[in-house]
């Protein structure tokens, strides 16, 4: 078995094996942005905004967690994002529900927001902080690698990709809130192909994907990119 395979297709097949999750859709960011003010103390938003006792949440949707630059982040929360925690609704569901749960470590000494609806709206809000055309970059981390042109440019194939996920087992599941493994549906097709061949290059840190994604051609991430970016 493929573990790459394993890795990438599980998000797919989550959508059918997990537990009903929150809709996150239906939140209403007006409510979040009240919602928000028990966050202001800690966190800037904003055009100017900062890192203050925490980071700036500007653009938090896709991104690498602990990546903020000049923001001293504890260890937990580094490490969780190096191996692969990347802020999604999921994700942030979970770290606002209670966030040592799912990053045991983390210095954010906040309780935690109880009740689902108050989560759904600060979700909906932040995420007018995250326009969809920083999605892509988001992903991304310092370090990974710029790739030529001949890469950036192939078409996957969608159907090809599905093929390559539908033969695994699923590992990254969507509402994942046990470990610290990210959902990547709806991944861009570019920032995908960038941490697939990063991993492939050795420019980012860990042996089992740098060990599957060096069995993939060029043209199998793509393909598996281009199926991703197409899932909901």
């Amino acid at each position: 078995m493929n573990i790459l395979h394993t890795w990438i297709a599980s998000a797919a097949l989550a959508i059918v094996t997990v537990a009903p999750i929150p809709v996150f859709a239906d939140g209403d960011p007006d409510a979040g942005e009240r919602v928000f003010r028990r966050c202001i103390s800690c966190h800037a938003i904003g055009p100017d905004a900062g890192n203050k006792v925490g980071p700036t949440l500007n653009e938090i949707f896709g991104r690498v967690a602990g990546t903020v630059e000049g923001f001293r982040y504890s260890r937990a929360l580094v490490a969780a994002g190096q191996e692969g925690l990347v802020w999604d609704d999921a994700n942030m569901d979970a770290f606002i529900t209670r966030p040592a749960r799912l990053v045991p470590g983390t210095r954010m000494s906040f309780s935690g927001l109880r009740k689902a609806e108050d989560r759904a709206n600060l979700i909906a809000f932040l995420h007018t902080l995250t326009p969809e055309t920083a999605m892509g970059t988001a992903h991304l981390v310092p370090g990974d690698p710029e790739l030529p042109d001949e890469i950036m440019a192939l078409v996957g194939d969608v159907a090809y990709g599905q093929y390559l996920a539908s033969s695994c087992v699923t590992c990254h599941q969507v509402g994942n809130t046990e470990s610290n493994i990210p959902s990547i549906i709806g991944w861009p097709a570019p920032a995908m192909v960038t941490v697939l061949h990063a991993y492939k290059n050795k420019n980012r840190d860990n042996d089992v994907m740098q060990q599957q994604t060096g069995t993939l051609s060029n043209e199998e991430i793509a393909a598996l990119a281009a199926y991703f970016e197409t899932l909901e």
